[in-house]
């Protein structure tokens, strides 16, 4: 049956982008239903598996609806890359088309969606002891000072960061010292998309600034309900240079327990920093993805609508 009704689509693969609590995860899971999807993960934060409430991962019910990949399968204490994520995602795409299914990749990171669709850098994995020596660096030196090193390495790179990127700025760090050529000059030089030779449906939900605000809010008071602050607790002996550590709600709710602020405080904090995250994922779209087809709706029934309609479904 799952192949009958997956041949009423005209394209091999659906991509749906969309900022945090726009509701493109629900519009994804009820076409995966109609069309016999499969949805993938592609958003950074939702590969944890430490911290479902925190990232708003798809719940057991709903992924009892639809094959569901790349969720939950990676521990906080690792540094996920771009590089795995383009691996895990190729090993995915293989094993849903092989069932006859069609591919839904939903989710808000834009370098993700430049896997798939657009192929990213090979940048050769850095040694450890160099990572740790660069993170020792900054450290000792102080992020200013990091970052006018930077400058002088990689003026191209460092041009589009700032002094407090320092995922970012450790990373373009780590390959120069590792490669001996700037990371600016490893960008230029693509590799084959994920999704390479696929007719590909591509959409951007983008909801009107108060509905999208709303949601965040209406959503984060559900996580502090469903057990975000007991998540968030439990990483406080997390590295403050991992990735996870930039879950959204951990820094301010860490910051709650060690009496710096109130909790009230730490979710008026929350969610300015997820408002702030929605916009800058927004200028990323806007950005990088002009060409894919922008859904205006504030909810996740009329985002359907609108991609059942391009769909022609």
């Amino acid at each position: 049956m799952l192949g009958r009704m997956s041949s009423r689509i005209q394209a091999d693969a659906v991509l749906i982008a969309g900022p945090t609590a726009s509701g493109k995860s629900a519009a994804a899971l009820a076409l995966a239903e109609e069309i016999g999807g499969a949805i993938v993960n592609a958003d950074s934060m939702q590969v944890y598996a430490e911290t479902r409430v925190l990232t708003a991962r798809p719940s057991d019910n709903e992924m009892a609806r639809a094959p569901h990949s790349l969720y939950g399968h990676v521990s906080v204490s690792e540094r996920y890359s771009v590089g795995r994520y383009q691996a895990d995602a190729a090993g995915a795409l293989a094993e849903i088309r092989g069932r006859g299914l069609i591919p839904i990749f939903v989710g808000g990171t834009g370098l993700y969606f430049t896997v798939l669709a657009d192929g990213i850098a090979e940048v050769p994995p850095t040694p450890p002891e160099i990572r740790k020596a660069v993170e020792a660096r900054r450290k000792k030196i102080g992020a200013e000072a990091f970052f006018a090193e930077l400058m002088e390495r990689d003026p191209e790179i460092a041009a589009r960061m700032r002094v407090p990127d320092t995922q970012r700025t450790l990373r373009a760090r780590e390959v120069f010292e590792a490669t001996g050529r700037p990371l600016s000059q490893w960008q230029k030089e693509m590799s084959q998309p994920v999704l390479a030779g696929l007719k590909l449906a591509r959409f951007v939900i983008a909801p009107s600034r108060i509905a999208l605000y709303q949601r965040i809010v209406a959503r984060l008071d559900r996580m502090m309900e469903e057990g975000g602050i007991e998540e968030a607790l439990a990483l406080r002996k997390l590295d403050p240079l991992l990735p996870a550590a930039k879950i959204l709600g951990v820094r301010e709710i860490l910051a709650a327990r060690a009496g710096h602020m109130s909790l009230d405080a730490a979710v008026q904090e929350t969610r300015l920093a997820t408002r702030q995250y929605a916009k800058r994922q927004m200028t990323w779209f806007r950005h990088r993805m002009k060409d894919w087809t922008w859904i205006e709706a504030d909810n996740s029934a009329d985002a359907l609508a609108e991609i059942r309609r391009a769909l022609a479904l």
